[in-house]
């Protein structure tokens, strides 16, 4: 065995950390999970869930695992299949910009699913999230923007291989158990982005969950694989990404700041992919500020750095779905003064009204603008310019849109949020805020458990 190698040198870094002596850090993993379940039973009567429980009931099994806003208990991995899916349903679930991807709803399914089991303290569980958000981070740097310019889709990819990560920190794996698991994990590493737009994205986010319990699961049982599984050209970095910059994004500095706190997680205000809302927010700003009819609207030119769009691969949508990845849509809402809603993005045909002032929406590239100090992500800016058939103009910029790190939202945003998604339910909403805040102890989890 190489002493030396990479995964070996992550596997010591993960089971020696003690993030739970790191006040910030377990407070920002109480927003994640908040955050997390907000978004999950913002989701909970999504069609695509009907669809996936059908396949769960098809094959059978144990009933261990509650599966969040459903009222009924899945297996071991298919409620991770099906917490992960939920939680992503919406695209209202947070990401991190190292990540280039969403950590909580991969991590996070995969972490309830393996409390279940019992014995697993509050605690233990915050500090193990905040390990999967660091590795996941980390994977995200190292693997390099070639990874998913090339169609890669991160949260799928990386998300795996951090959930496993977290799982086995939280069940105490041994520094050579994390190195297997981590391995299983990478092993089952893919996802595609050309399925954005469809109930396939969201499906990327369970089934890299529930690779990361499979990891656990082969792990404990003694089942064979490398230890080397990040190590050298054939190793996963080497296949999917940048290996020469793995290992200094990958290790060095763990722990001094961890990245659930810095840069931190971005929370979403809107249900839609984070790449358009920036022009969310600009468009917004121009409809209180200039409020325009459809028909008075000449022109408008969506002005961005090249492949700052390459999340938005839609451009004509012909429903709520798959306008969650077309700026054109967004704009187009926003413009108009209607809700930038759940409603807004189901898988319903958009209003003809809609449809009609896409065409006179266009994505500009402009690379001599320069981007602003503070952009999240970095390099990142939206110009959302309209040009009225009057021949007015007015324009508004953004570089970093609400509730992206350094305009963050608040605890007390994160609270409004799940209070919103559970506004038929107040008493289960205050119940979940009081135990995600004084989450400690195995009783607390378990508390946790039964409120989903």
């Amino acid at each position: 065995m190489n002493e030396c190698g990479l995964t070996q040198k992550l596997a010591r870094l993960i089971a020696e950390s003690r993030p739970e002596r790191n006040k910030e850090a377990m407070q920002a993993a109480r927003m994640g999970l908040t955050d997390y379940f907000a978004s999950a039973f913002a989701a909970r009567d999504d069609e695509g869930i009907a669809r996936l429980w059908s396949v769960a009931e098809a094959e059978g099994g144990r009933e261990d695992v509650p599966v969040v806003g459903q009222g009924r208990k899945s297996s071991f991995r298919q409620a991770a299949l099906l917490n992960g899916y939920i939680g992503h349903a919406l695209d209202y679930d947070d990401v991190h910009s190292d990540v280039r991807g969403h950590p909580s709803t991969v991590i996070l399914p995969a972490l309830l699913s393996a409390a279940a089991a019992g014995g697993v303290s509050g605690e233990r569980l915050l500090a193990a999230y905040v390990i999967g958000v660091e590795t996941m981070a980390r994977f995200g740097r190292a693997i390099g923007a070639e990874h998913y310019l090339r169609g890669w889709h991160n949260t799928a990819t990386l998300g795996g291989i951090a959930a496993a990560a977290a799982a086995g920190y939280l069940l105490g794996f041994t520094e050579e158990r994390l190195q297997k698991a981590i391995g299983f994990a990478a092993t089952q590493a893919g996802g595609l982005r050309n399925q954005f737009g469809t109930e396939t994205k969201p499906l990327h986010a369970g089934m890299a969950a529930q690779a990361a319990l499979l990891a656990v699961k082969l792990t404990e049982a003694g089942f064979g694989g490398t230890l080397q599984a990040l190590d050298g050209t054939a190793g996963f970095f080497g296949v999917y990404g940048d290996l020469a910059a793995a290992e200094a994004n990958l290790l060095d500095g763990w722990g001094e700041s961890w990245r659930i706190v810095n840069p931190g997680l971005w929370f979403k205000i809107y249900p839609f992919c984070s790449a358009a809302h920036h022009a969310a927010d600009a468009a917004v700003l121009l409809r209180q500020k200039h409020p325009l009819a459809a028909d008075d609207i000449g022109r408008v030119d969506i002005v961005i750095p090249t492949g700052g769009d390459a999340a938005l691969i839609e451009r004509q949508p012909r429903t709520g779905e798959q306008g969650r990845f077309s700026v054109e849509y967004v704009a187009a809402l926003a413009l108009l003064g209607e809700p930038l809603s759940v409603d807004s993005f189901a898988s319903k045909p958009i209003a003809p009204h809609l449809l009609e002032l896409l065409p006179r929406i266009r994505r500009v590239y402009d690379d001599s603008i320069e981007p602003a100090p503070h952009a999240v992500p970095k390099g990142r800016y939206t110009i959302v310019e309209v040009t009225a058939r009057d021949g007015r103009s007015f324009r508004e910029r953004i570089d970093c849109p609400r509730g992206a790190p350094g305009n963050a939202l608040t605890p007390e945003d994160l609270r409004h949020k799940l209070e919103g998604a559970l506004a038929a339910e107040p008493a289960r909403a205050a119940a979940l805020l009081d135990t995600i805040a004084r989450l400690q102890s195995a009783a607390d989890v378990e508390r946790l458990l039964e409120l989903l």
